[in-house]
């Protein structure tokens, strides 16, 4: 009897073993970590007026986030995002602004073109085999020349009350961008748990030899998440504009290192077949909880720059011990 019971597991020991065998699990414990060490720290951290601030701006980063997950599921990368997010915010601005386009048009068109810019890095990656570092390196040079070409750098404002309610608005006491970047997130959930495409995608990562021999079509696949992740960029970065009430020509300049970061400290792995999609909204709350504290606590923004750096340092190495892990 004794010896049986001691080699029994224990079901609070087999759950503690699923749960940090669970990809989010390291960046949900700093989170909420994090929290409460600022919770403690600040007086105001916990305010109501603090929190949605801390959610609003972890969505707009978030929804990059998103997009920059499925392409780096596939073992690629998407340096161009952030460029893309501010070219779509000035091309949404121009269509509301100049062309006399519904407010509620805006963002689906605006999606549409974020999509079309996705499509390019697609078509030189998936469909003409190109590095995607070198490619999105270089349509990321584009996009953001582009969009100081169309503005001289001025801003394309203002938007008006109508579109604003997009960026500034709340449902149920929580901020729109809020609701679309946690939808966005179950429907990514969604797809890649209950479809083929979203099967696919984690086949592709994990071997993509073996994933030509499974009869997938793995240039499609390919092709579809830099798309998928042009279009989060542009409904991002038009969210923003909303917000802001006015396309700037600097939206998204400091969001693809947030992105990428995101998606790592959530873990997904830089050489594809893993990745969480909770792990990603996880780890843009705590990029945007971390930089919200280090105002609250009067930290320089020089070293706002530093810190965020270290994490990004922090998210590589995680991911590092992981794969070796497994």
């Amino acid at each position: 009897m004794n010896s049986t019971s001691s080699t029994a597991k224990r079901p609070s020991t087999i759950s503690l073993a699923r749960f940090w065998r669970w990809e989010a699990s390291g960046i949900l414990v700093a989170l909420v970590a994090l929290i409460v060490l600022l919770a403690i720290m600040t007086d105001s951290f916990l305010s109501a007026y603090n929190i949605s601030t801390v959610a609003r701006q972890a969505a707009f980063v978030g929804l990059v986030a998103l997009g920059q997950t499925l392409v780096l599921m596939v073992g690629g990368i998407d340096l161009s995002v952030g460029a893309s997010a501010g070219l779509s915010a000035i091309v949404g601005s121009i269509m509301l602004t100049q062309w006399g386009v519904n407010p509620w048009l805006v963002i689906p068109l605006t999606m549409c073109f974020g999509l079309l810019l996705g499509s390019i890095n697609g078509i030189f990656v998936a469909g003409l085999g190109l590095n995607p570092f070198i490619v999105t390196l270089a349509t990321w040079e584009i996009f953001a020349g582009m969009t100081l070409v169309i503005t001289g750098g001025y801003p394309v404002r203002p938007l008006g009350e109508a579109f604003g309610v997009f960026g500034k608005g709340a449902i149920f006491g929580i901020p729109v961008p809020v609701v679309i970047f946690l939808a966005s997130g179950l429907i990514l959930i969604w797809v890649l748990r209950q479809t083929r495409f979203g099967r696919n995608i984690f086949a592709l990562g994990g071997n993509r030899d073996a994933a030509v021999l499974a009869g997938i079509r793995v240039r499609w696949v390919e092709f579809a998440t830099f798309a998928l992740a042009g279009m989060f960029a542009a409904l991002a970065g038009i969210l923003y504009a909303s917000r802001m009430d006015a396309g700037q020509p600097s939206v998204g300049e400091g969001w693809l290192m947030g992105a990428i970061t995101a998606a790592i400290l959530g873990g997904t792995s830089l050489r594809g077949g893993q990745g969480s999609i909770i792990g990603t909204i996880l780890g843009a709350l705590l990029l945007a909880a971390l930089a919200n504290g280090t105002v609250l606590l009067n930290v320089s923004g020089f070293w706002q720059r530093v810190i965020v750096g270290l994490v990004v340092l922090v998210a590589v190495l995680v991911d590092l011990l992981r794969r070796r892990g497994n």
